[in-house]
């Protein structure tokens, strides 16, 4: 089997499970960190005659994450594309079962100490102990200039909600909605989280734009945004940078 990933979540999930089976990955793919493949662009900039050169069996794609003009293209070409779809954790697992028997692998066992960590609790997918920061209003900017922020029905949002941190836009009418530094900073908001992807806030960029009195957790993007092996320890990496900017 020949794969090409055009998602960094699913380019570590195939490279940890079935090594020597991607031939391909984005400039983003930045996990294993010896990953040595073709790279092939970005996500929403992929090369499409190079990927078509690698001759793969299979490429993997999000449909959020990659443009559908580009998936049309290689399917154009004769290539298979299997596009996932993740809008929460339970359909995060389910999807990574589906793309890693697509690819001829069985279920890992990263996949289920990932699953048991996040989904056993009350028997309706939450987890009922543990959580570093349980009635926590948060605004969670992704970008700066302009501000934007995670709105509605968005995986990184299950995740913090699933840690007890509700996303003061959850309800906005848009996915990643614009809002002006002014209103989130008068928001009434209890944190503010801001991950190191898409956007790289550091501790230099970003938490000096909030008043001194609002705490700011800075957390691993990779273990937000990503549904991969990372999962297996996100709850313990993202509990303790919540937990450090709740103290």
């Amino acid at each position: 089997m020949r794969v090409v990933s055009l998602v960094p979540s699913l380019t570590e999930a195939v490279a940890t499970t079935l090594p020597g089976a991607l031939v391909g990955a984005t400039d983003w793919c930045t996990h294993p960190a010896d990953l040595d493949v073709v790279r092939v662009g970005g996500t929403k900039n992929p090369d499409v005659p190079a990927i078509v050169a690698l001759r793969p069996d299979l490429v993997i794609a999000n449909e959020e994450e990659n443009r559908p003009p580009d998936l049309h293209a290689l399917r154009a070409a004769g290539i298979e594309v299997l596009v996932t779809e993740v809008r929460g954790l339970g359909q995060a697992f389910d999807e990574l079962a589906r793309v890693l028997a697509a690819c001829g692998a069985g279920r890992p066992r990263w996949l289920d100490v990932a699953e048991s960590r996040w989904l056993d609790g009350d028997g309706a997918g939450r987890r009922t102990a543990g959580e570093p920061a349980v009635g926590t209003r948060a605004a969670v900017p992704i970008w700066r200039r302009p501000w934007m922020v995670l709105g509605r029905d968005t995986f990184a949002g299950d995740v913090l909600a699933r840690l007890g941190v509700d996303n003061a836009y959850a309800a906005h009418t848009e996915r990643y909605p614009r809002v002006p530094l002014e209103e989130l900073c008068s928001a009434g908001l209890d944190l503010v989280v801001l991950p190191d992807e898409p956007y790289r806030f550091t501790r230099e960029d970003g938490p000096e734009a909030f008043p001194a009195t609002l705490p700011v957790a800075l957390v691993s993007g990779r273990h937000l945004t990503w549904y991969g092996p990372s999962l297996a320890e996100a709850p313990e990496v993202l509990g303790a940078a919540l937990r450090a900017a709740l103290r």
